[in-house]
């Protein structure tokens, strides 16, 4: 794992925050990644223009980061494909649940002092802690 560095940290949630703000002032949307994907996957979505330029903006700006002679923290997944992919499906499960992600409700909804945000957020939390003492001190992962 990559050791905590917070200027680069910092970097990344100005960039979030800057991101988030334009995309509500430019296009009138929240930057919840959750709704923005599966807007792009729900058949019929006549808004997929945006949608295909964040997600193709996601992707590439580790590349570029890469390609300007910078390295990326790349994390460390000790755990098999399956498991990763039975996580990810699960994530994407619990997002569709909740209506929303920690994007959407942790970065935009508790900006906007939603009620709904800062209880989604503090729920992602709370099982975030619980899976983790979980997988390690249980599981002894």
């Amino acid at each position: 794992m990559a050791p905590f560095d917070p200027l680069s940290a910092l970097l990344g949630g100005v960039l979030i925050g800057v991101a988030s703000v334009l995309l509500m002032v430019l296009n009138g949307r929240i930057a919840g990644i959750s709704g923005i994907v599966g807007g792009l996957l729900a058949p019929g979505t006549a808004d997929k223009g945006w949608r295909i330029a964040f997600v193709v903006g996601l992707i590439a700006a580790p590349l570029l980061f890469a390609l300007a002679g910078l390295s990326p923290a790349v994390p460390d997944m000790p755990a098999s494909w399956l498991l990763i992919v039975a996580a990810g499906l699960l994530v994407g499960f619990g997002t569709r649940l909740g209506s929303g992600c920690t994007s959407g409700h942790g970065v935009c909804g508790i900006a906007r002092f939603s009620p709904r945000s800062l209880v989604a957020t503090a729920i992602f939390m709370a099982v975030a802690v619980a899976t983790v003492a979980v997988v390690r001190h249980v599981l002894g992962g």
